[in-house]
């Protein structure tokens, strides 16, 4: 079996090559930094074994794992071979007879000046660059400083100050522009734009890349521009629920923390009730099957054999994101109201127009245990015989002390349901809630209100997009 000498490119998970995703997909042993993104390992199987490691002992653990005959991955930062230790712990394999294939990385001395808006070559200003690590006495600095190329010194390499001052001592000019990057591809990157003179004197604050030559007078910084750069962002949703919505939080730059307030849990009764629901509805015994949450979506449809079996049946979707999940099964809502809230959905349904049969229409309600009465109360009162179904529990979930206290110093919060809002608070306390609360919709709003809470915004269409938007624009205005 092959050990597989990684690269987890410059820190931003994004840019991990699919070879690399693929393997990861399929190790049962994971030995990695101890500083690599924690996302990157959650790509392995969850009953992986992971091993932290530093340089030093990773070729002996490697070449002790390959030898078992599982498929290792050693996960690294930046590239095995460009700046790493790959060379070293491919060695260590060779020595002790244990295949390997190395899956390169993102340099970060290309990624992280890219990140910054430096070009490393550019027409009529620098036609090569050149990686200095600032460690090797045999470095010929005045060469260097003659060479008219771009210089990198990655982080972690020689400390800036001193690389710069060789290069004075080399020749090159004091007011030669550098560019100094800290953080990275990562969401607290930060750009500092000054002189070879300047960092020698003033040295950047390390651990930081560094890019000398004219190339760094160039401004074409893009990604410390996004709407939510440099913003810490908490998000509540259940854990299997926040890849959408900090997926887009991270894509406008936004540092986002999930602290999971949620947890959906089995019913009550094992299933039971949902087992007859299904009975049902492939008896034709429902006129309308209403959906108030995503989640009572695969815990109904999941024990029906195909979409034949919803004959004779209507949908509802109290929401978009509902309708999605249903289309998941292929199946179309006949009612998604305007406005995604039990009241706007109740209207509709009494809207829609009445089953052939003679008698009360027959409604299937799936949802949580616990949930507000305004749906059932208002179908009954307008004589509806309403069968509600508890598809699911919700549950608060423990949090660790650590999680806690960064959320507390986030910049915001974004709650998607009452639940997030009395779960978070529970876990948290009302006094430990960022400054800048985004609720997905007025029910959740009020929820927060009645919690204590300042509610900051609240999205005017009340979706994960809507929420989104409506934090945007609540943060520029308090940065304004």
């Amino acid at each position: 079996m092959t050990v597989y000498l990684v690269g987890a490119g410059p820190g931003d998970p994004g840019l991990l090559t699919l070879r690399a995703a693929e393997v990861l997909g399929r190790a049962e042993v994971v030995v990695h930094d101890r500083l690599v993104e924690a996302s990157l390992l959650d790509l392995a199987p969850p009953d992986a074994e992971r091993v932290a490691v530093t340089g030093p002992e990773a070729g002996a653990v490697l070449a002790e794992h390959g030898r078992t005959g599982r498929p290792v991955v050693r996960l690294a930062a930046g590239d095995p071979f460009a700046g790493g230790a790959g060379g070293v712990e491919a060695q260590a394999l060779q020595a002790a007879g244990v295949a390997f294939e190395v899956v390169p990385g993102v340099a970060p001395a290309a990624a992280v000046p890219a990140y910054a808006g430096v070009p490393l070559t550019h027409p009529g200003t620098a036609s090569a660059f050149t990686v200095v690590t600032g460690d090797d006495p045999g470095t010929d600095w005045a060469g260097l400083a003659r060479s008219g190329a771009t210089l990198v010194v990655p982080a972690g390499a020689a400390a800036p100050a001193a690389v710069a001052g060789r290069l004075l001592a080399g020749g090159l000019a004091p007011e030669t522009p550098v560019a100094a990057v800290t953080g990275g591809t990562r969401p607290e990157q930060a750009t500092r734009r000054t002189t070879l003179a300047a960092l020698a004197a003033a040295p950047a604050e390390a651990p930081a890349t560094v890019v000398v030559g004219p190339v760094a007078a160039l401004d074409l910084g893009w990604y410390e521009r996004r709407p939510l750069s440099g913003r810490s962002v908490v998000v509540t949703r259940a854990r299997d629920q926040a890849p959408v919505l900090s997926a887009r939080l991270r894509e406008l730059g936004a540092r986002v923390l999930e602290l999971p307030a949620i947890a959906v849990a089995a019913p009550a009764d094992g299933g039971a009730g949902l087992d007859a629901a299904a009975a049902g509805i492939t008896a034709g015994r429902y006129d309308w099957a209403i959906f108030t949450s995503v989640n009572a979506v695969p815990r109904l449809c999941g024990r029906l054999p195909d979409a034949r079996a919803w004959a004779g049946t209507r949908l509802a979707a109290i929401g978009a994101a509902t309708a999605d999940a249903l289309a998941g099964y292929r199946l179309v809502a006949d009612v998604v109201p305007g406005e995604y809230v039990a009241e706007a959905l109740l209207e509709a349904l009494l809207a829609a127009p009445p089953p052939a049969h003679p008698g009360p229409v027959r409604a299937l309600l799936p949802r949580a245990a616990v949930a507000r009465p305004v749906l059932p109360a208002g179908l009954r009162a307008a004589g509806w015989e309403v069968a509600v179904v508890e598809a699911y529990r919700t549950v608060v979930p423990a949090a660790a002390a650590e999680v806690l206290a960064a959320a507390a110093a986030a910049d915001a919060v974004c709650f998607t349901s009452s639940s997030t809002v009395t779960n978070y608070v529970a876990l948290a306390g009302r006094d430990r809630v960022p400054p800048v609360v985004a609720c997905i919709g007025p029910v959740t709003a009020g929820t927060a209100g009645e919690a204590g809470l300042e509610v900051t915004v609240v999205a005017a269409e009340h979706t994960i997009p809507g929420l989104v938007q409506a934090l945007v624009a609540a943060l520029s205005a308090k940065t304004g």
